[in-house]
């Protein structure tokens, strides 16, 4: 089934509901943004000459025309290739290239770059608001959407690649009905005029949660200021009607310090996800804007759809292991089978770390002209996500950190995520960030990187009293900020960079 025809039967059954939001204002109902797609599709079958698989860029800053342009092009039977807007052109350029995407949109601010880079494989860069973009809106629509099964390609989505070159995740129509459907049932039933308000940017996570508002003619609102700002968020989560927000554990982390006034009977949801949470920054959540937080983990390669903390689990204070739980990933989603595994891909015991793997409905079809890298992703049907992680005895899957952040001190396995949660709690610490630095003795030493004011002495104090002594840190290094990407991750790439670089000034920052 062609995702695009949830729009197609909003646009019939709620004609005047409002669709899309801007700032304050309705900028479009579901029957204008329905027409609205449905020319956009026309255009692109017919003056365009685009046939169905083919793949349409879409290299934008949030904005209202986001929403109708990707429904244009599903409506047409095309796939989307939406991609990080903050990129280099030069990055930009590349996934133009290896998408093979024939046609562009862009924000005009994007224009001159990425003509810059465009390769020679695409034929038409067209700026969204202009003169040209216009004229696609101004023929006859195409009816009904272009029938799409669902193994069909409906969207191309880019990692980060903050490893080497970003590859571009298959992601079928039965991908993403299947983790629409898994949001509305798990994380946040939504109800014809809610809201969904995207801070974080359209073409990843933010954009990924249109499918399920679409379909139950939910309103997506943009912010005026196009990105992030506390202040207008927490007024808009009160000018429209049970408003949810996807966003990075740090833009949850901003919303909660922020003097701004906010009522928080008017958020429905707050999806964090991204990234772990820390346990610290889950309970100052709470505390500020009451029982509002869920938590998901997932992947580009099976979108925002592996395990998922309630908001029912996260509140739920009087549980006797709710830290424990509190500091998890959650319960594996019901459309998919989750394992973790050893070197030789068999199931470790409960409590054992291994690496987490799964395999379901949402999981992707493979990596765009890249065999070798789906090959050794998704083995016999498993996608294989390089995150370690144990199962608790009531199936919770806590998440240790990546693979390639596992640090090996003297042979004894010393996760950053659990001396991350204990340095946390020290107040005078704002954010954390621990790394492995390679040690002639012990293999690597533990080097924690801080942000606050909190001084060796008293970390090393708090460590003594919560950990292992292996595990804490031999070195700390104070930041004024730590190196993050787009979407809020903290970059450890860039700090193990600025770790070999720098000189080793462990006593740099408070002193003791």
């Amino acid at each position: 089934m062609n995702v695009a025809l949830w729009l197609e039967r909003a646009g019939k059954a709620d004609p005047h509901r409002p669709a899309i939001g801007y700032g304050r204002r309705v900028v479009r109902t579901y029957a204008e943004l329905a027409a609205r797609a449905a020319r956009l599709a026309a255009a692109m079958r017919g003056k365009l000459g685009l046939t169905p698989g083919e793949r349409v860029a879409v290299i934008a800053k949030n904005c209202p025309e986001y929403v109708e342009i990707l429904y244009g092009l599903w409506w047409a039977g095309l796939a989307a290739v939406p991609a990080n807007a903050k990129l280099h052109g030069a990055e930009l350029g590349y996934v133009l290239e290896h998408s093979g995407a024939k046609l562009c949109f862009a924000t005009p601010e994007l224009e001159s770059d990425l003509a810059a880079h465009a390769p020679p494989t695409m034929e038409r860069l067209i700026v969204i608001g202009s003169p040209a973009y216009a004229k696609l809106l101004k023929g006859d629509p195409i009816a009904a959407t272009i029938e799409r099964g669902p193994d069909d390609l409906a969207w191309l989505f880019y990692t980060s690649g903050t490893t080497g070159r970003p590859k571009g995740a298959m992601l079928t129509h039965g991908n993403l009905a299947s983790a629409a459907h898994a949001y509305l049932a798990e994380v946040d039933p939504v109800a014809p005029g809610d809201g969904l308000l995207h801070a974080a940017p359209m073409s990843h996570g933010s954009g990924l949660y249109i499918f399920p508002h679409v379909m139950r003619r939910g309103v997506n609102v943009v912010p005026e200021s196009g990105g992030f700002d506390p202040e207008e968020i927490f007024e808009l989560f009160t000018h429209w009607r049970r408003m949810s927000m996807f966003g990075a554990p740090t833009m949850i982390k901003r919303l909660v310090a922020s003097p701004a006034d906010c009522d928080p009977s008017s958020i429905r949801t707050l999806v964090s996800g991204g990234a772990p949470m820390y346990v610290e920054d889950a309970r100052a959540t709470l505390e500020r804007l009451g029982p509002v937080l869920a938590q998901i983990y997932g992947q580009g390669e099976s979108p925002m759809t592996i395990t998922t903390l309630s908001k029912g689990d996260v509140a739920d204070a009087d549980h006797p292991r709710w830290l424990e739980r509190l500091g998890s990933a959650g319960l594996p989603y019901a459309c998919v089978e989750v394992a973790v595994v050893d070197a030789d891909d068999r199931a470790v015991a409960t409590g054992e770390v291994g690496e987490v793997i799964c395999r379901g409905l949402p999981v992707m079809a493979g990596y765009w002209d890249n065999p070798e890298a789906t090959a050794a992703t998704l083995k016999d049907g498993w996608l294989h996500t390089g995150d370690v992680g144990a199962f608790d005895a009531d199936g919770y899957l806590t998440l240790k950190d990546r693979s390639k952040d596992l640090i090996i001190s003297g042979g004894s396995n010393i996760y950053p995520r659990e001396v991350e949660e204990v340095l946390l709690q020290h107040p005078a610490v704002r954010e954390v960030s621990v790394i492995g630095r390679p040690d002639p003795e012990w293999g690597e030493a533990v080097v924690a990187y801080v942000v606050g004011e909190a001084t060796r002495a008293e970390l090393d104090t708090l460590c003594l009293a919560r950990i292992a002594r292996f595990k804490r840190p031999k070195a700390y290094v104070y930041l004024a900020a730590l190196p993050k990407n787009n979407y809020g991750k903290v970059l450890k790439t860039e700090l193990r960079a600025l770790d070999r670089d720098r000189e080793r000034q462990p006593h740099a920052g408070p002193a003791d």
